[in-house]
């Protein structure tokens, strides 16, 4: 699989807790920048704020990707630049183009597809590495209404094959989001002028260059680093 994917290293997995767990622990015994983590099934895969997300056996690309990045300047933007690159590449596997709601969740309708978790390790105030969490289901889990799947008969090593490069690329893109993805964020923005309650009450107003979610108040714009975007009535 590293020759199909042109990657240093592939962990082919059948069950693990978490894409995640294994990657910083071969990340931390040295594991090369462009190391694939991949399972067949997760048993504790994890979302964002601690939230648990289903991974079963087959249904989906449960997957973690490392990276060594010399140049952090990319850091702060890197979940929302994954996430614009992963629609990109998806779109082809899905029955019309993929939505994106801030800060790392991908769409289909009003089916959550796919969620990304980005996590970074330290050392002296420098970036050692960073892994770079997806999850896609394929199928769509048969016990949540609000979630989607690809299409009917998608191969989940077509989509690895279109997936992965966007990967990389994106965690190699330095500096803020420049004005072709916010475009193209804005283009695919599941949020944009409607109502929220969470992070605050107001209206979405789109992204900055360096990742705050903006809600238009009554009187004002205000950007938002951190916090979950809730949207009023289930929008």
């Amino acid at each position: 699989m590293e020759r199909l994917l042109d990657l240093p290293r592939v962990e082919l997995l059948e069950s693990t807790t978490s894409t995640l767990d294994v990657a910083h622990r071969i990340a931390a015994e040295g594991a090369p920048a462009g190391t694939l983590v991949i399972a067949n099934e997760q048993t504790a895969g994890r979302g964002r704020g601690g939230k648990s997300w289903q991974s079963s056996p087959g249904a989906g690309i449960w997957l973690t990707l490392i990276e060594r990045p010399a140049d952090t300047s990319g850091l702060g933007v890197l979940s929302l630049r994954v996430g614009i690159a992963a629609a990109e590449a998806l779109d082809r596997f899905a029955p019309e183009p993929i939505r994106l709601k801030w800060p790392n969740d991908l769409y289909i309708d009003r089916g959550k597809l796919a969620g990304i978790l980005v996590e970074a390790r330290w050392r002296e105030q420098a970036v050692e590495w960073v892994s770079i969490g997806l999850g896609v289901n394929v199928k769509a889990p048969e016990n949540m209404t609000d979630a989607a799947g690809l299409e009917r008969g998608t191969e989940r090593l077509d989509v690895l094959g279109e997936l992965v490069p966007s990967l990389r690329e994106a965690a190699r893109a330095k500096g803020p989001l420049a004005a072709d993805e916010r475009e193209e964020f804005n283009a695919r923005d599941l949020a944009r002028g409607k109502a929220c309650i969470q992070p605050a009450i107001g209206r979405v107003a789109g992204i900055t260059p360096t990742g705050e979610l903006l809600v238009a108040l009554a009187d004002s714009v205000v950007p938002f680093r951190s916090g979950s975007l809730v949207l009023r009535d289930n929008q």
